[in-house]
């Protein structure tokens, strides 16, 4: 018995919803699993260098937490993964691994676990809920941790809007970026990003895309973070100036996200060339967003 996998990339927060908005985009990982004596993972693509090959891998810490939470002895099993979605760049790679290695326990052990038991399985393993909720329900996902688990519901994105996503060439962790982040926060502040992110929610939802150039805008965590991406407000300029509504960081960063009513090209163009100006090379292109959700399925 053979289980495949697909899982979407996530870019969390955009802008003012820290620790609370995901987006699923159009570009994807695949795991294949079968069981097995012992683990064993074969890696295509990103991250094929440097990633765990055996039980320390994050894919298969999932299929073993499923087994595990699902009652069933984990003897083993063997991974294939098929790495599209770029690491260390705040487009939720670690919630791509841990969420397509529970599915794939899942599968395997015959489905015992329900979606909302799967979320709270990622997001405990990941640390927090946004990435890991966008990429199990698709499409917008608001997320909140309470003491009895986490609540998510996935909402619908305008299909006019274009979301174009750079990627430099250099990585972030998220513990570090983090690390920046302020125990506290002046009430003004707060009350600003409550106002965007409320502003933000209304503009997707009635499918008016004008707002979006005041709602993306955040006083939370990407100003603390420009010390790592000093080069975030001149990008982010040039994208509008190409025809961008609004310009974030991805996640943790150091990817990008920009949103745009209509060619997504200029704005690539322009992103990329800005960010090569600053001296760091990237590449940008538009992706849809992926609706769906991970999937699973017995082969």
């Amino acid at each position: 018995m053979r289980a495949h996998v697909r899982v979407p990339a996530t870019s969390a927060n955009l802008g003012p919803g820290f620790d609370a908005l995901g987006l699923a985009l159009a570009l994807h990982n695949e795991v294949i699993a079968e069981e097995g004596q012992g683990v064993t993972v074969r890696i295509e693509g990103e991250g094929a260098d440097r990633l765990a090959r055996d039980g320390n891998n994050v894919v298969a810490r999932g299929v073993r937490l499923a087994y595990e939470t699902a009652g069933r002895p984990f003897k083993g099993c063997a991974l294939t993964c098929v790495n599209r979605i770029p690491t260390a760049r705040g487009l939720g790679s670690s919630a791509a691994a841990w969420v397509g290695g529970l599915l794939a326990g899942n599968a395997l052990a015959g489905a015992p676990l329900s979606k909302e038991t799967l979320l709270a399985l990622a997001a405990r393993a990941e640390g927090h809920p946004d990435n890991v909720a966008a990429a199990i329900f698709g499409g917008l996902t608001v997320s909140c941790g309470t003491s009895e688990g986490v609540i998510a519901v996935a909402l619908p994105v305008p299909p006019s809007l274009v979301w174009v996503v750079l990627v430099p060439e250099v990585t972030s962790s998220t513990a570090e970026a983090r690390a920046l982040l302020p125990q506290s926060v002046p009430r003004v502040d707060a009350v600003f990003n409550v106002q965007r992110v409320a502003l933000l929610l209304a503009s997707l939802q009635t499918a008016r895309p004008a707002p979006l150039a005041t709602a993306l805008d955040d006083r939370l965590h990407q100003p603390y973070r420009l010390k790592l991406f000093p080069w975030l407000p001149e990008v982010a300029a040039a994208a509008r100036a190409a025809g961008a509504l609004g310009c974030v960081l991805s996640g943790a960063g150091p990817s990008l996200l920009a949103v745009v009513a209509g060619d997504g090209g200029p704005v690539a163009r322009a992103m990329e060339t800005t960010l090569r100006k600053a001296g760091v090379s990237g590449s940008a292109r538009a992706l849809a967003v992926d609706v769906d959700g991970a999937t699973s399925q017995i082969r």
